[in-house]
């Protein structure tokens, strides 16, 4: 498989030599500097996007409007999300997005789900998230912590919302607290906790490295070859 890297930074460089190990070729490297419109697309079965949010949606785009099926990796476009899904599927297309692409987090997000629909029927227990990066990591909250707060929203009948503040600062009990830390040389971190005055539940996940995130993304390039539509890693992984 011809794989096109749109974002050559940290992350792409992972994904670069998960494919080489898998037996994939790397088509093209693309930078924000590059003019997409110059790029011979010739050779490309799949692009993966680890680029920036400025980026982004221009990328996202592109691909659409020649048919080149995308993985998703970067967050802060998903404003937007409305507009590429319509043209994703105007174009009969093929688009996968997931704020996270490691199989670890991923299986999370099925046990955070799951835990909130069981509390639900708790209202003794307030539930808050709190996600840990380190200091490289601009955007605040991550999109993981995003997802996973929005997933426990879903679940949770006396929560509306959530604020991107620490638990003890919460304005109103229809809140989720969604507390974002940044630290110097720490793993990327995300905690949900449920608490009352008698016990505490808590569930986390810790990424080691890049290379959970830069493997789901791969597997999600092998998976998509050949689809049409608008896809999860829920749907790579039967969740």
């Amino acid at each position: 498989m011809n794989v096109a890297l749109f974002g050559y930074g940290k992350m792409g460089k992972e994904i670069e030599t998960i494919l080489l190990e898998r037996g994939h070729t790397i088509s093209l490297k693309v930078s924000s500097k590059d003019k997409l419109e110059s790029l011979d697309i010739t050779n490309t079965d799949v692009v993966i996007e680890f680029s920036t949010p400025d980026s982004a949606e221009r990328n996202i785009t592109f691909c659409l409007n020649h048919n080149l099926p995308i993985i998703i990796g970067t967050t802060g476009w998903y404003h937007n999300f409305d507009q590429l899904t319509a043209l994703c599927l105007k174009n009969n297309g093929a688009m996968l997005h997931a704020t996270n692409f490691s199989l670890g987090v991923n299986l999370f997000f099925a046990l955070n789900t799951q835990l909130a629909k069981l509390m639900n029927s708790h209202p003794s227990y307030q539930c808050s998230v709190k996600e840990i990066h380190h200091t490289e990591k601009v955007d605040a909250p991550s999109g993981t912590g995003i997802s996973i707060a929005e997933q426990i929203i879903r679940e949770t009948e006396s929560l509306t919302h959530w604020e991107n503040i620490s638990n003890k600062d919460l304005s109103n009990q229809s809140s989720l607290a969604l507390e974002s830390e940044r630290l110097p040389n720490v793993p990327g971190t995300h905690e949900v906790i449920y608490e009352n005055e008698i016990d505490k539940i808590e569930i986390s996940h810790t990424a080691h490295s890049r290379k959970g995130f830069a493997l789901g993304s791969v597997i999600a390039a092998e998976w998509i070859k050949g689809k049409n539509g608008v896809f999860t890693m829920n749907n790579v992984l039967n969740l």
